[in-house]
């Protein structure tokens, strides 16, 4: 096994992930055109810097078998560190709040005005100022509370809970 695929993978692996969390979380959930395009295309650069020269089958299988280790390591590391998972994947961003927009935090985040209020489409509301909450998630996410969804869920609630009654 050639121990300087492991190593050249790992250091892709770390550059690539301070790279997404230095250009922002926004970039990982709401992929553009341009965004994919630069997904595939740093994925073919950085391939000859994991596997060098050796571009046999098992040049390629160390490489990819290291990736999986190291995003499993990862991934104990974030379970059981909230230090570490708030140096490399952030803390959630409040966007909105009862309805005003918290424009330190949209300019933080690199997030305009009309892909929030695109966001907030999504999620069924038709304008910013009914927005209770909206948070950028650590993933990227944009996570979107309002009246209008509480009242949706209080009639869901009440409407189960006629049907528990009638069965």
């Amino acid at each position: 096994m050639d121990l300087s695929i492991i190593i050249r993978t790992l250091a892709v692996y770390v550059l690539m992930v301070l790279g997404i969390r230095l250009f922002g979380k926004r970039e990982i959930a709401q992929l553009s055109i341009t965004d994919l395009v630069f997904i595939l295309l740093i994925s073919n650069a950085v391939q000859s810097a994991m596997i060098g020269q050796d571009s046999t089958l098992l040049g390629g299988l160390v490489a990819a078998v290291t990736l999986f280790a190291v995003n499993y390591i990862f991934g104990l590391l974030f379970f059981k560190s909230k230090t570490l998972t708030g140096l490399l994947q952030g803390h959630p961003l409040m966007l909105v709040y009862d309805g005003k927009v918290i424009r330190d935090n949209m300019n933080k985040a690199q997030i305009s005005d009309e892909e929030l209020e695109a966001v907030v489409r999504e999620h069924g509301v038709e304008k910013i100022s009914e927005v209770n909450l909206a948070i950028l998630e650590i993933d990227g996410n944009v996570s979107v509370l309002s009246d209008n969804y509480k009242h949706r869920t209080v009639r869901k609630r009440r409407a189960h809970k006629i049907l528990a009654k009638t069965e």
